[in-house]
């Protein structure tokens, strides 16, 4: 049985995924340190020029290499500037599914890349990979990450009440963490099929091993 994702990168017709480079660092610190970046995910504010180093060379290939998911940096394809970020985490080999969350860069919303990314990381996951679902949770007043899941072509499923942390901005322009309840999504090879009609139209996905 397979315990690890290969090492690849995943292109589509506007975004190359692949693995974090050192280069990468300035870019991916000041993405970690954008506001809606900090009130969302559980990454420490502020977030430092080390920390985001640590997670480039050690943090995030373990992830692949330790059989725990995979973690992608998407860039542009023209300027390959950073995007995002999709990480898939908990990986479950038995039952061949796996979580999913992502980011996306201040400059870069609006443009569909969030979509685009993971529907690519989704084909990939159901047919080159052959899992069996991909799960989202997205904080109840994250509206941007709950449309990119119904972009996907993903499911609700339920809500799981008071279980997630986020955080909001205090008066003296600190944050304070939250309580939120988690909107649970899924998505399953069969789901794909309305979702996998705007990657084709951006021109399908391709992944390929040299990526450096």
């Amino acid at each position: 049985m397979t315990t690890t994702f290969p090492d690849v990168s995943i292109s589509t017709e506007r975004l190359v995924l692949r693995p974090f480079e050192s280069a990468d660092v300035p870019a991916y610190t000041e993405m970690m340190n954008d506001e809606m970046v900090t009130a969302w995910m559980s990454v420490p504010h502020p977030f430092s020029t080390s920390e985001a180093a640590k997670w480039v060379g050690r943090s995030a290939p373990a992830v692949r290499r330790e059989g725990r998911g995979i973690v992608f940096a998407v860039t542009e394809f023209l300027t390959q500037r950073l995007v995002g970020t999709v990480r898939l985490r908990d990986a479950d080999w038995r039952t061949l599914a796996v979580h999913a969350e992502y980011a996306t860069a201040p400059w870069a919303r609006g443009e569909g890349y969030a979509t685009e990314s993971m529907l690519a990381v989704a084909q990939w996951l159901f047919r080159d990979q052959k899992l069996e679902r991909l799960e989202l949770r997205t904080a109840a007043d994250n509206t941007a990450a709950q449309q990119v899941a119904q972009k996907m072509g993903c499911i609700s499923e339920g809500v799981l009440r008071n279980a997630g942390i986020a955080r909001t901005q205090t008066e003296d322009g600190g944050w304070t963490d939250i309580r939120t309840d988690l909107i649970v999504w899924s998505l399953l090879p069969e789901d794909l099929e309305g979702g996998g009609e705007q990657l084709a139209d951006a021109g399908g996905y391709a992944t390929y091993t040299d990526w450096r």
